[in-house]
């Protein structure tokens, strides 16, 4: 399901959509932000802007996770920390333009958004 969250900048939607649904016409910029290409997904399909595989989570962190809802508290703070790292800060500060540019929508592959990095993302931008 998308999830519409409110830019602080000026006023521009950021959403977190899932890569396998179909574009919209309100999505802005369409930002893949997983380290791993979507499975069965061709790029002409995805309707991407940009694929931001610097910001996406460590495989470490990736696979320690899980998507396991109730480690998702302990995995953003952990993610939160990588996202200090410098090539990821980059690609933090990238997404950030992008918002402060009009609305922004973060694609991922993961079934629960709400708990995906995408959804870190968003909160981070919002």
């Amino acid at each position: 399901m998308a999830s519409g969250r409110r830019s602080s900048g000026r006023g521009s939607a950021v959403r977190v959509r899932r890569v396998y649904e179909p574009a919209s016409d309100d999505d802005g910029a369409r930002v893949l932000v997983d380290r791993v290409w979507p499975r069965g997904l061709t790029k002409e399909d995805a309707h991407l802007d940009e694929w931001e595989k610097d910001v996406a989570p460590s495989t470490d962190l990736r696979k320690w996770y899980g998507h396991s809802v109730d480690r998702f508290a302990e995995f953003r703070s952990r993610y939160d920390a990588e996202l200090s790292e410098p090539e990821r800060a980059d690609a933090l500060e990238r997404l950030r333009s992008l918002a402060e540019d009009g609305p922004l929508t973060l694609l991922t592959a993961t079934k629960d958004v709400e708990h995906s990095q995408a959804a870190v993302l968003a909160a981070l931008l919002g």
